[in-house]
């Protein structure tokens, strides 16, 4: 189809041959033709079969990210339209649309790019050079899609500025795609009202993908006194005291987020209730302990501790320790909900590492459930990767 051919060597290309999308730089055996990085290329089985296209860069060691399946599918409007309007009715299906995460690259079937939807603005991340050839026309066709169902884009902001672009051999870039428009947005999410920062806050503003993890906490929380340990715009917090909880503090170690966070509170009516305060999660915990408190439901919501393989290990040190000092903080009978939104720490590791915290602490723990990421954040099974956030909730109790 596309000029250039690359050939896998034999026994190679394990992770496309399962559903997945990516083809690594030790899994090519030779390249036929001429490209520049970022161009689409067709990939070839060792011998010979056509397995799809997609774009290729020199620059990682994901060498190529594919688009297709079909070696004969040209990658254009027609096609791009397909796939957006997949996504589409995909979360008009699953989950609330108000605020949800429309495209989630390779889960969606396009591999490095991100585009999440708050009220009437979209945020766009695109982490792959090839997609950048694909990202505006792609932005379009999601407008008049929307538009098509009574929805009008106020404005597209990029937030392309994350750490990984720099592994494509890309800039980073943050800012307007089109005209300027005032980058805070309210949102409401479970009956919580947020003002979200497009331009500033953290990755692409806010985080959607522990939506319904929150609202399980909901029910757990009437009239309890709670703990949120990392709250950064105040979310479990703000979910709690929604719910009903008699007294809330949140921490965090970020000035900016406590603001956030003290900003949505009054937001919503709850400045009395819930309560927020600057402090290093690490160091704060022990010192409540030592005070002699004591909290009907802990949460702990920690950013990821590891982002590759090798400083796995860390990390689960990292998370036995936050655990620990979690659950000493849990009333007899309260609640603790702990999860790790690192694709690293799988979904067994990181129950051995809060078994091995609760021996450790003398607790026993009866599971109430265990949930992931919400659906606008799919988890394709051919792509590890797709798979994140594990989020358990659990009872601490003792025998009577």
């Amino acid at each position: 189809m596309y000029h250039t051919i690359v050939t896998l060597k034999k026994g190679e290309g394990r992770t496309i041959k399962s559903g997945g999308a990516w083809v690594f730089d030790n899994e090519i055996d030779t390249i036929t033709g001429r490209f520049k990085n970022g161009d689409l290329v067709t990939v070839h089985d060792f011998d010979g079969y056509p397995m799809g296209n997609g774009f290729i860069n020199q620059n990682s060691k994901i060498r190529i990210r594919m688009m297709t399946r079909k070696a004969d599918q040209e990658i254009d409007h027609a096609f791009l339209t397909m796939r957006v309007k997949n996504v589409w009715d995909y979360r008009k299906t699953t989950v609330d649309t108000s605020s949800c995460r429309i495209i989630f690259g390779e889960a969606d079937f396009l591999p490095g790019l991100v585009i999440d939807k708050y009220e009437d603005i979209l945020v766009v991340e695109c982490l792959a050079l090839g997609m950048e050839a694909f990202k505006e026309e792609i932005v379009m066709i999601l407008r008049e899609l929307l538009a098509k169902d009574g929805i009008t884009i106020r404005g597209v902001y990029e937030r392309s500025d994350a750490n990984e672009r720099t592994k494509e051999g890309l800039p980073k870039v943050k800012g307007f795609i089109g005209e300027e428009f005032d980058t805070t947005v309210e949102i409401v999410e479970n009956g919580v009202h947020y003002l979200v920062d497009v331009a500033n806050g953290q990755k692409t503003g806010f985080f959607l993908d522990q939506k319904y993890n929150r609202l399980a906490m909901q029910r757990i929380c009437k009239g309890k006194k709670v703990l949120d340990c990392f709250t950064h715009m105040g979310t479990f917090a703000l979910n709690a005291g929604i719910a009903g909880a008699s007294d809330v503090t949140g921490l965090d170690i970020s000035e900016y987020a406590v603001s956030q966070a003290e900003a949505n509170a009054r937001l919503n009516g709850l400045q009395n209730t819930v309560h927020f305060r600057c402090a290093n999660v690490l160091d704060e915990l022990p010192k409540l302990a030592a005070a002699g408190e004591k909290y009907d439901v802990v949460i702990l919501d920690p950013p990821a501790f590891t982002k590759s393989r090798e400083a796995t290990k860390n990390a689960i040190k990292g998370y036995r320790e936050i655990n620990m000092k979690g659950l000493k903080l849990v009333k007899d009978g309260g609640y603790f909900a702990t999860c790790s939104c690192s694709h690293f720490m799988t979904q067994e590791l990181l129950a051995k590492t809060v078994k091995e915290a609760a021996k450790a602490t003398h607790k026993r723990l009866r599971q109430v459930e265990f949930r992931t990421q919400a659906p606008d954040h799919p988890i394709l099974w051919a792509a590890d990767e797709s798979y994140y956030l594990k989020f358990f909730i659990f009872q601490v109790v003792e025998e009577k």
